[in-house]
């Protein structure tokens, strides 16, 4: 079966698409013409072609240097890279039954073949021989940076270790991934078989217009014609929350959301997270680091747990006291109104939103109608467009996975080409929830040409409903923002090697590229000109963006603790410095009443449906986010003492020093050569209102 649809008339004897040349414009993946039984093939002859790769560079009898061996491995796989990153991006955003049975098959097979690559013990020894003699090689910034990180990603991978511990080694990183696999697999699947289905009108009492619509439509894409359904899908459970006056049946969704995973069923994650934070920690024992944090933290920004822990605490109190303050106005609201019951979780949705509108006369839903999909989208363009020269043009011509999604060519301000964009806006039964950017192809030099990025956002809003265009809400659109900014950073890359170009930087770092975005998303120069009403046409009013500016702080206090209590489960899960039984729920439980949780707010994220942590590359690297807005709000700060948030010398100073470098410097070398300063914590601090 085609990706696209079944009836494919593909000859089977014809070359592998995924082998083969690419021959489309600008050379972009040929979705059109990839049916599933091409990926196993590919993926084997990629593996193939990368041996037969490292084998020239093990058997190259002369001297190692930093050609034959360094750049040699980095530039080798250039097809596996190319197959896998179109095998997994679509697993990603548009899977299947058959697609995921090609996972499983496949992730043992490329766990294998990773672990060959980083304990080859004559490739290590060929790596070791040029770092060791890198003092006396005329190297530059970026030679030295990817020989640094191709040494140590060896060194982290086992290199050193005896044969027996490397046969360890192999065995826990191929169950990681199976694991890691399987729970994304079940968290997609609980999502995907939730159905809250409404069957009383009289129960659709406080709900949008545009959210009952919505409602139906999904009821009848369900064949629940003359009913309402709402799913797990954050465009359907958040309205709901927000809006709907039946309190049984808030619960019923919320409860559904945060107990995904955790359901004592075959899609149950709690063995899987306790096996893999076991797992974890034996690697790190391993290669001789105390902890998993402190074995993923040493190539981080922060570099250890302490300095983690440091920054979490200090806007953990502050944040904790700002929500206790937030959860007693709502059971006044709640005593006031004559509900005799006290704040639960599944109710601050809707009563913040009550407050929100009590306090500042602001209603999401009035704002919404300013925030359509088309409108948002406009607006990202001519924010990079402003800064940067950029401007996008719609290709209908380029093949896309999914009838969807949407392609855009980026051009320089000459007028040439720079990359590819794709966006995918809507949710599906195929897609993982959450919002990201990725790319197809990373931008690099091969063969002293310039290599273009492929890029992809993806995303969950709304579709449209009825006559009515998609609409966002104002955090939806700053999501927008905020992965255009991620995009951005990939296709602004201007370096040589694959293996540090792009968004090869710390995770702790590689939110600023893409959380600075948001502040000119929320900025109110920006707003009055991309914030359009989705009928009339007309700009958002003064009096609603002064609202949106008085409200900016409002519910604060839940927002960053909620996020803080999932970014401290997160490393106290991983700072474990031995293995242990663990029980999931009571693990969780024991380090939220540590650090003083009220049971009116979960995590973010509660453990069997953490993602990011799990199956998501984040393990001890939840806190980057916060991390990173230390860097963001400090650095929008200079456009704002500059006096134009378009400062075009700062926003050429931005785009050199951070966005093309990728990963040739160290993150506070390229933040200091932008800002001139290392970054203060109080613009973050006052954006959040916690001094």
């Amino acid at each position: 079966m085609s990706l696209l649809a079944a009836g494919c008339n593909t000859n089977k004897k014809e070359m592998n698409p995924l082998l083969a040349e690419f021959k489309t414009t600008f050379e972009v993946p040929p979705f059109h013409l990839i049916e599933y039984d091409h990926y196993l093939p590919a993926f084997n002859k990629a593996m193939e072609l990368q041996n037969r790769e490292i084998d020239d560079i093990v058997s190259n009898s002369e001297e190692p240097t930093f050609e034959n061996t360094i750049a040699a491995l980095d530039y080798s796989g250039n097809k596996l890279n190319q197959v896998s990153s179109i095998f997994y991006n679509i697993r990603s955003a548009n899977t299947s039954d058959e697609m995921q049975e090609i996972a499983k098959e496949l992730v043992p097979l490329m766990s294998a073949h990773r672990s060959n690559i980083n304990l080859n013990p004559e490739l290590f020894e060929r790596i070791k021989h040029v770092y060791n003699k890198q003092e006396e090689l005329d190297l530059d910034q970026e030679q030295s940076m990817l020989l640094d990180k191709i040494y140590k990603r060896f060194v982290r991978s086992g290199a050193n270790l005896s044969e027996g511990e490397k046969e360890k080694m192999r065995k826990i990183d191929e169950q990681l991934s199976m694991l890691s696999l399987q729970f994304g697999d079940n968290l997609l699947m609980e999502t995907n078989s939730y159905l809250l289905v409404i069957d009383n009108e009289e129960d659709l009492s406080g709900l949008p217009e545009g959210v009952v619509a919505q409602a139906a439509e999904t009821a009848a894409e369900n064949d629940l014609d003359g009913k309402w359904v709402f799913t797990l899908q954050k465009p359907s459970w958040i309205p709901f929350l927000t809006y709907s006056d039946k309190r049984e049946f808030r619960e019923q969704i919320y409860k559904a959301m945060y107990n995904r995973g955790n359901n004592d069923n075959e899609f149950d994650n709690k063995e899987n997270i306790a096996e893999m934070v076991r797992l974890r920690t034996e690697r790190a024992h391993l290669l001789g680091y105390k902890s998993h944090a402190e074995y993923v933290l040493e190539e981080r920004m922060a570099k250890n747990s302490g300095n983690v822990n440091e920054l979490l605490m200090k806007l953990w109190e502050p944040a904790l006291e700002m929500a206790k303050n937030e959860a007693s106005m709502m059971q006044e609201m709640i005593n006031k109104d004559g509900g005799e019951f006290k704040l639960a979780s599944w109710d601050w949705w809707y009563y913040a939103e009550k407050i929100r509108k009590e306090k500042y006369a602001l209603n999401e839903e009035e704002v919404r109608e300013y925030f359509s999909l088309e409108s948002v989208t406009e607006g990202v363009f001519n924010v990079v467009e402003n800064l940067y020269g950029v401007t996008f043009e719609h290709r209908d011509d380029l093949p896309v996975y999914h009838e969807d999604v949407i392609a855009y060519e980026l051009k320089n301000p000459d007028g040439s080409h720079l990359g590819v964009q794709y966006l995918d806006f809507h949710p599906r039964a195929g897609k993982r929830a959450g919002a990201w950017s990725t790319s197809y192809r990373k931008q690099h030099v091969r063969n002293g040409e310039n290599i273009s990025t492929v890029g992809s956002i993806v995303c969950n809003f709304s579709k449209p409903s009825g006559d009515k265009p998609a609409l966002l809400s104002f955090d939806e659109a700053l999501t927008l923002f905020h992965e255009m900014g991620h995009a951005i950073h990939g296709q602004f890359s201007d370096c040589t090697y694959p293996g540090i170009s792009g968004t090869s930087v710390p995770r702790d770092f590689v939110e600023l590229p893409s959380q600075i975005m948001e502040n000119w998303g929320k900025h109110p120069e920006v707003l009055s000109k991309y914030a359009r009403h989705h009928e009339t046409g007309n700009s958002i009013p003064d009096e609603l963006l002064d609202k949106l500016e008085a409200s900016s702080k409002f519910n604060m206090g839940f927002v960053t603790t909620e996020y803080l209590a999932a970014s401290i489960l997160d490393m106290q899960y991983h700072s474990l410095n031995k293995t242990i039984d663990m029980d999931v729920n009571d693990f969780e439980d024991k380090a939220m009443d540590k650090v003083g949780l009220i049971d009116e707010i979960i995590p973010r994220y509660k453990s069997t449906y953490f993602s990011h942590i799990f199956s998501g590359g984040y393990s001890a690297g939840y806190y980057s986010y916060i991390w990173s807005e230390v860097l963001d709000k400090d650095a929008f700060m200079a456009f704002k003492e500059s006096g134009d948030i378009f400062n075009p010398s700062l926003a050429a100073s931005f785009r050199k020093n951070i966005l093309s470098r990728g990963g040739t410097m160290e993150p506070m070398e390229m933040y200091v050569a932008f800002r001139g300063k290392e970054p203060d914590v109080n613009a973050l601090l006052e954006a959040r209102g916690l001094n």
